[in-house]
């Protein structure tokens, strides 16, 4: 699925429609530009090659450079590509937020934050030994063996080590708000990484272009006969049948 990359600046809060205030993301979405387009029969697959954040020439090498030029581009500090089956792009091409729809489903990738060696109750969320009457093991992990059977330990076992620092996908985010002038995305919850940190936005794998308005808010107002039948019904529903 095509898409963007970004930079995550921080979160906010924004008030949709109805006045529901909302958590949101907000995120530095392009503009990208098309640097090559990868074909099946020369490469094996087809795919779309994007560029974000330019930088000085000094800060690439060469043969990197070269690849710019050859694009007609500015030198950038980014590179992804995105597998998509369209051929409509072509090599030069601005992306922007503009790919987007309000209130659309997305996928956003980035790398979470390193935590670095963490414990168990950290790491695995484990409850913890006891605390009282003399226990010396409150959040070390125990015994995590056996003896005749199977006499080692499995393969997977949650143990204490290298917490964070790996690349997670949410999906199925929506957003909040586009600011074409700005290059921002608003974007719904909380997003893995750090700030100024680099995100891949494209869009939702699993439903793809599907736009999730708000809903408006469905009072019901009832009088007080009827929830005195409400209750008895419920009452008569919570007693056990007589034998």
């Amino acid at each position: 699925m095509i898409g963007l990359l970004g930079k995550k600046l921080g979160m906010t809060h924004v008030y949709d429609d109805y006045g529901r205030r909302i958590a949101v993301t907000a995120v530095q979405a392009g503009p990208c530009t098309v640097l090559d387009l990868r074909d099946p029969k020369r490469h094996g697959y087809q795919a779309v090659q994007v560029g974000f954040e330019p930088v000085k020439e000094s800060r690439v090498t060469k043969a990197r450079l070269g690849h710019f030029k050859k694009a007609g581009a500015s030198p950038f500090r980014y590179i992804r590509e995105f597998r998509t089956a369209d051929a409509e792009w072509k090599v030069g091409q601005q992306l922007t937020v503009e790919l987007f729809q309000p209130h659309e489903l997305v996928d956003v990738t980035g790398t979470s934050i390193g935590k670095g060696f963490q414990g168990g109750m950290k790491r695995w969320h484990w409850k913890g030994g006891r605390a009282t009457h003399g226990s010396m093991q409150h959040r070390a992990p125990g015994s995590i063996g056996s003896t005749t059977t199977p006499g080692r330990v499995w393969r997977g076992h949650h143990l204490p080590g290298h917490m964070g620092a790996d690349r997670v996908t949410v999906q199925n985010l929506r957003i909040a708000r586009l600011d074409l002038e700005h290059h921002l995305l608003l974007i719904e919850g909380a997003l893995p990484g750090a700030e100024e940190q680099l995100l891949i936005i494209s869009k939702s794998r699993k439903h793809p272009g599907f736009v999730k308005k708000p809903q408006e808010f469905q009072a019901i107002i009832e009088d007080d006969e009827s929830l005195s039948k409400t209750a008895k019904a419920a009452l008569k529903t919570l007693k056990p049948a007589k034998k």
